[in-house]
């Protein structure tokens, strides 16, 4: 098994990125959460890793702090919760949000990210909860807004890049485009990632 990749960070288009790990690239399905702390391309990057092996394909799951993937994992272990929608849900709410969720049995929160319904939501808070009673925050939070510093220039097809990666994630896609133009237009010639995030708070924040 494949538990971390420490390379070059070669492409990233979410919710995919590609890393040069001596010569091998490595094709790695990230959170969003992830790719708001990834380098530049072209920069080292150091990620933990999760592979799922399949009949049909191997598939490598990338983490930048270890406490997302540890979360990922307890999440695949919950009964109608795959990989696919783990990583989705990891990209709708940090981590340190959703353990609240948990712990506080807050189902409306849950339940407005894509692809978790009201069944969904209550059994992520039976199974999860004693799981997660001892868990240690990150001191970071995910979602605080950066200051722009080393952010990629900005390229013309941000909003249909945005949108992809959001329809990738499980959501519709007029309600991906409805979420990135909003976005755009409270953040003229923000990124990707940028319009990204921005869109994926105001909808979990409802």
């Amino acid at each position: 098994m494949i538990g971390r990749l420490k390379g070059e960070l070669l492409e990233k288009y979410p919710p995919q990125l590609v890393i040069d790990v001596n010569g091998v690239g490595y094709e790695v399905d990230a959170s969003m959460n992830t790719f708001y702390q990834l380098p530049e391309v072209g920069r080292q990057v150091t990620l933990f890793t999760h592979m799922v092996v399949r009949e049909d394909a191997q598939l490598l799951y990338g983490f930048y702090e270890r406490t997302e993937r540890s979360l990922f994992r307890t999440l695949i272990k919950v009964n109608g919760v795959g990989p696919k929608l783990a990583l989705t849900i990891l990209s709708g709410i940090s981590v340190n949000e959703f353990v609240l969720s948990v712990q506080h049995q807050d189902t409306a929160a849950l339940v407005r990210l894509p692809g978790v319904g009201k069944k969904t939501a209550e059994r992520l808070i039976v199974e999860m909860q004693d799981k997660l009673k001892d868990f240690v925050f990150n001191d970071v939070d995910e979602f605080a807004l950066t200051d722009g510093l080393g952010a990629p220039p900005v390229q013309a097809d941000n909003r249909a890049e945005a949108e992809s990666a959001l329809v990738a994630l499980g959501y519709k896609p007029v309600q991906a485009t409805k979420s990135i133009a909003q976005a755009e237009k409270a953040m003229p010639g923000a990124s990707s990632e940028e319009l990204i995030r921005a869109a994926l708070k105001s909808m979990v924040q409802g």
